[in-house]
């Protein structure tokens, strides 16, 4: 299958090489060019347009947010204008459910296939291909697109026909993982005050209670304050939550712990947090507790 991919960040050039490791035809575009190259010495072809990455059966994007992909979605020669009929948009970033309705709309109007598939995994993941894909979408477009995501990922769950469904969901996954950061940097505060061993504790809660990659990886950040090099930005963090809140509110859902993590990272963002991995807002515990500044 002929593929197009649009977005080079950290999540997406590793994900393209996994694509080209495994023999697959893909001509790839990014803003900025010098991402490229790696992945041309993989074997991909050069797009020097959104349009040339748009010229085979599929094309997937992977990009920060939801300006980022209206633009390379609506703009004059983007996806939607050039995409061949019966073509596929396998969407994973994460987008809003209003932008995810949107495309859905857009691209049945131009005779095209959209299919969501937002994916759970850092940037180690990524290029592991362990990433955990949600899928919504026309259930044959769906399987067209299996090959590659069996490529990308080490399990894909399909939860239905809706592409919103599935950015929905990728949504209150982030939301959770959010208030696991928070509660994290909660406890180990209150431990930390008290003179007791920050790892000790995420040791001892991670090989029993909450033995899970999410405690695992967060804990030991917060407890070492270490949140730089960032492999998930928390303005990244911060638009997910707000997206939440949105779903949230069109669905006419409360969202306490929500609201309360919009608060967590814009304060974050305030103090200059723009450059920090979002596990940083589990520091700011500490420092409303007189702890000295990790960050």
């Amino acid at each position: 299958m002929k593929t197009g991919f649009i977005g080079l960040g950290r999540m997406g050039s590793a994900m393209a090489a996994n694509l080209l490791k495994a023999g697959h035809e893909v001509t790839v575009f990014n803003r900025s060019p010098e991402k490229l190259l790696p992945l041309i010495e993989l074997g991909a072809l050069e797009a020097g347009t959104v349009a040339d990455a748009c010229r085979g059966e599929l094309v997937i994007t992977m990009l920060a947010d939801d300006t980022a992909v209206a633009d390379v979605a609506f703009q004059n020669g983007g996806i939607i204008s050039v995409l061949p009929k019966g073509a596929i948009h396998l969407s994973m970033s994460t987008i809003s459910v209003e932008l995810s309705k949107k495309l859905t709309e857009a691209h049945a109007q131009a005779a095209q296939q959209f299919v969501a598939a937002p994916v759970f995994g850092r940037p180690d993941a990524a290029a592991a291909a362990k990433l955990f894909i949600v899928t919504a979408g026309n259930p044959g477009a769906v399987k067209m697109c299996e090959p590659l995501l069996n490529v990308l990922g080490q399990k894909t769950f399909p939860i239905g026909n809706t592409p919103a469904s599935a950015n929905l969901v990728k949504l209150s996954g982030n939301f959770l993982m959010a208030s696991v950061i928070e509660a994290l940097g909660e406890a180990i505060a209150l431990i930390s005050k008290a003179d007791i061993d920050r790892q000790v504790f995420v040791d001892l809660l991670t090989s029993s209670i909450f033995n899970a990659p999410a405690y695992k990886i967060y804990g030991g950040l917060i407890a070492a304050g270490r949140f730089e090099p960032a492999l998930f930005a928390a303005p990244l963090g911060f638009k997910d939550i707000r997206l939440a809140l949105a779903a949230a509110e069109s669905l006419r859902v409360p969202m306490p712990l929500g609201s309360l993590l919009h608060d967590r990272f814009l304060r974050l963002l305030a103090e200059g947090g723009e450059r920090l991995d979002w596990a940083a807002i589990g520091g700011l515990a500490g420092r409303d507790a007189g702890e000295p500044h990790r960050v």
